[in-house]
């Protein structure tokens, strides 16, 4: 009878791991290789995804630039310190020497490559060696997101002459047709009215505010939120 009895409790026991086995296959296993091809996608997503890292339009000539740059970029902030910084985080103190630009654009030639970031400097064909802007897609998002925040600078003296729309279409064409996005957004300043028309004028929606979003000259800034959708994906 003990024999009897500790045969049963074995036999219980090995339909428990038995069920349990079952389950496991049955529920989990599945589960896994769905993720397993989620993230097989995902990554041969990211692998097609290519991205010219100098393009050009009619007047403008835009480039992803290395460290050597770093006197045209130091130059181009220079002339433009103050109209910047009115829309900028504070700046470390030796931002403005040309061991530091030399540091952002390693930064940024590695974030390129990645295709985590990528920031373009716009030159016009008039005058290559001068920058005049700049177009950076920030915290570029593959799979699901499928979006990027654009951001944009252009100097002074060379607004409202159409370069910064200019240059613009452009890298969202590349957003969209290089890299296969789904979505391009941008954050600005209530009181940056130029800015605000420049987004307006090129097809971006106002979404709403994001209170508090930045800090900025001492001060938590709201900043209102456009977006601009794939024509190719947005069904």
């Amino acid at each position: 009878e003990q024999r009897a009895a500790a045969l049963a409790k074995a036999v219980d026991g090995l339909d428990a791991r038995a069920e349990m086995l079952y389950y496991i296959v049955c529920s989990i296993v599945p589960h896994f290789f769905i993720f397993v091809e989620k993230e097989a996608s995902c990554l041969m997503q990211w692998k097609n995804a290519s991205l010219k890292y100098e393009s050009q339009t009619d007047r403008l000539i835009l480039k992803v630039l290395t460290p050597n740059y770093a006197n045209a970029v130091l130059n181009f902030q220079n002339r433009n310190r103050e109209s910047f910084e009115a829309y900028e985080p504070t700046r470390p103190a030796n931002f403005y020497t040309a061991s530091y630009q030399q540091a952002v654009l390693k930064c940024e030639w590695d974030l390129a490559l990645k295709q985590q970031c990528i920031r373009f400097y716009v030159f016009r064909k008039d005058d290559p060696q001068m920058i005049i802007g700049t177009v950076c897609l920030h915290d570029i998002r593959f799979a699901a997101y499928s979006c990027t925040e654009i951001g944009y600078k252009f100097d002074a003296a060379f607004r409202r002459m159409g370069y910064a729309s200019e240059a613009i279409k452009k890298v969202m064409s590349l957003a969209f047709y290089d890299l296969h996005l789904h979505r391009v957004f941008a954050r600005v300043m209530p009181e940056n009215k130029p800015s605000i028309y420049l987004l307006e004028s090129l097809g971006f929606q106002y979404e709403g505010v994001e209170r508090g979003c930045f800090f900025i000259q001492n001060r938590w800034a709201d900043h209102l939120r456009y977006a601009y959708l794939n024509p190719s994906t947005d069904n």
